[in-house]
């Protein structure tokens, strides 16, 4: 069975202020939070000061939060990440009762270490929950963390970068194995100590996950860098080139491997099948067919 798909969005509107509110009136959702009574008056006093339809920057006060998305758009939670020194503190929440045991929880912790191991560059990301939280106690316990110190009110739990990047490459963070050459990873590497931004915080993630091939030995029905792939996104059927950002051209059907499709089919397999965040909603992205790799024609300079 596939993992939930979860997207973390920056953006907070108005809209998901109320419906933080509401989460937070319920006593099932907030018995383990010890602030949630400020975090709740923090949202009427930002609501109260401002009539601005975006209220992200009031959000974004100490730390950074995002709301999480379920794979239908609908917002399920929130996560804040704040970054003091090295170390990063990760809270989560899962606001919706009926959403509860969905597993939602665990994809929102792999969204959130993704933004902090290789976003924010934390070395060490730690989760404080009370001792009767068994819920979010196992679900940090599943996605690698482990005791760092407690107290009679309080598990602090951590995460290092170094063990974060051996759980991607044991591919315990992802529900599917993807594929790289060795001559991509290297080149794609480069690319990712250049730029910045969010696109290349999904690339470095998929590099670092992906199970490195000898370009001689890659299967055929890989997407490999100059691959010409057909596609499904969603109902629209289309023909892409994966290529490097300098030879980029939408209107030619050539996607940089920095757009959101891009990002998203690297690695994959002829009928895989992934949600990704596309122009920021999710979309559902088939391969159909790899049309044209380099490797099986032996151009392997490309």
């Amino acid at each position: 069975m596939n993992r939930p798909f979860v997207s973390l969005r920056p953006e907070i509107t108005r809209t998901h202020a109320l419906v933080l509110m509401d989460w937070l009136e319920d006593e099932r959702v907030t018995r383990h939070l010890s602030d949630s009574g400020s975090v709740s008056r923090f949202i009427a006093q930002a609501m109260d000061r401002t009539q601005l339809p975006i209220l992200t920057h009031l959000f974004n006060q100490g730390g950074r939060f995002f709301m999480a998305h379920d794979r239908d758009d609908v917002p399920v939670g929130f996560v804040r990440l704040v970054k003091t020194g090295r170390d990063c503190e990760i809270v989560l929440v899962i606001g919706d009762h009926d959403n509860w045991g969905r597993r939602l929880g665990a994809s929102t912790i792999r969204a959130g270490l993704k933004l902090a191991f290789l976003d924010m560059r934390a070395d060490n990301v730690i989760a404080k929950i009370h001792p009767d939280n068994a819920r979010s106690l196992k679900a940090f316990g599943r996605s690698g963390f482990v005791l760092h110190r407690e107290t009679p009110t309080l598990k602090s739990l951590s995460l290092s970068s170094s063990r974060y990047l051996q759980l991607l490459r044991e591919g315990a963070m992802a529900s599917a194995d993807i594929y790289i050459t060795e001559i991509d990873k290297a080149r794609l590497q480069s690319l990712v100590w250049l730029e910045q931004g969010p696109a290349i915080v999904d690339l470095e993630h998929e590099i670092e996950r992906a199970i490195v091939v000898d370009p001689l030995q890659v299967a055929r029905e890989v997407v490999t860098m100059n691959s010409r792939v057909l596609l499904h996104v969603d109902d629209e059927e289309k023909e892409v080139a994966l290529v490097y950002p300098e030879d980029a051209d939408e209107r030619a059907g050539k996607l940089s491997v920095l757009s959101d499709v891009g990002a998203a089919i690297l690695g994959y397999q002829e009928g895989d099948a992934i949600d990704w965040m596309v122009s920021d909603r999710t979309r559902r992205i088939l391969i159909d067919r790899v049309v044209y790799q380099p490797e099986s024609s032996g151009e392997f300079h490309l």
